[in-house]
């Protein structure tokens, strides 16, 4: 039997899956792939250098399946920053209804896709920040803990225990991200409150991910603690690999006096993250991998991958199911 929960009927999918985006990865091969595999697909929209461009990588996912799928809009925090608007309207004049937002101060973007009918999904690390996106009208939160890759805030709070709060502060559905990447942790995030899981790490290694094959397998052959936190000193701290580049990251961060940003500008370069993906060298620059990498142990196909989460969680949930409570003689 399907596992139905609010995200899936909200979201009109099968599974109560998303696919995260990641910048560089989340392209129309691996958002259409994912939906297809009854999952919901995302497209990162500032992977894509306009908002022409994210229209035209739009049709080409439409191209690629008839399923849902959404496109995620992060807010940078930038002197410059991408035209946020732009890629919004674009989406949504292609016909997009569903959006992942992130970052800080979403209000305008948030306002502007309910608007016009859409799902927002929010982003938040933080059940401070989780009630203020839920008085903006958000859809879905999506409940970012201390495991996850990329940016999980200056709190330090794990997953199981920000979900847990979540369920206490919150009156609508979440969704769980950070250390999530089978069915058992979809199971766990069920148990939990949350209506279902975000994964990266996990799409990231897939036959469809347009990454590296040793990129892939790279992780194939991590364990959990081969992660690192960057940008600690900075109040940015990122999860990324544990290479020679963030490793020479931590020791300027650490050395007496610190290090600025303009000190590390060229380690952490986005192109240099975006050559890692393209040569496979694993060293070449900074590129996010969540500590759930050491639950990874192939490289499927998305629906090789969603099938076989699908299966797991309702194998744990059937066992939870048969669990007897036996009341105790007083």
């Amino acid at each position: 039997m399907p596992i139905v929960t609010e995200l899936t009927k909200i979201l009109n999918i099968r599974v109560p899956v998303i696919q995260a985006a990641m910048q560089h990865v989340g392209l129309p091969s691996l958002a259409a792939a994912s939906s297809n595999a009854g999952a919901l697909g995302i497209l990162t929209a500032l992977t894509q250098p306009s908002p022409e461009a994210l229209r035209k990588a739009i049709r080409e996912t439409r191209e690629l399946t008839t399923k849902p799928f959404g496109v995620n809009i992060t807010l940078l925090p930038t002197i410059n920053p991408p035209d946020y608007a732009g890629y919004a309207r674009a989406a949504v004049e292609e016909g997009v209804r569903i959006f992942e937002t992130a970052g800080n101060n979403p209000k305008p973007l948030i306002e502007y896709l309910k608007a016009n009918n859409c799902i927002v999904i929010h982003k938040v690390v933080t059940i401070r920040h989780a009630k203020a996106a839920q008085k903006m009208g958000v859809d879905i939160l999506s409940i970012d803990g201390f495991e996850c890759a990329g940016h999980p805030g200056e709190e330090d709070v794990a997953g199981m225990v920000l979900l847990a709060r979540a369920a206490q502060e919150l009156s609508i559905p979440y969704i769980a991200s950070g250390g999530f990447a089978d069915g058992r942790g979809l199971a766990a995030a069920l148990a939990l409150g949350a209506q279902g899981v975000n994964m990266g790490t996990r799409f990231l290694c897939t036959v469809e991910s347009p990454i590296h094959d040793n990129i892939k397998q790279t992780i194939v052959n991590a364990t959990e603690k081969d992660t690192v936190h960057i940008f600690r000193t900075l109040n940015n701290t990122a999860r990324v690999f544990k290479n020679k580049v963030s490793t020479e990251v931590v020791r300027l961060e650490r050395r007496p006096g610190g290090a600025k940003f303009e000190e590390l500008r060229e380690l952490v370069s986005g192109q240099r993250g975006k050559v890692v993906y393209e040569i496979g060298d694993p060293d070449y620059g900074i590129w996010s991998i969540g500590q759930c990498a050491g639950l990874i142990k192939d490289i499927p196909t998305c629906e090789e991958l969603v099938r076989r989460i699908e299966s797991e969680a309702e194998s744990v949930i059937d066992g939870l199911n048969k669990l007897k409570v036996v009341k105790a003689r007083l």
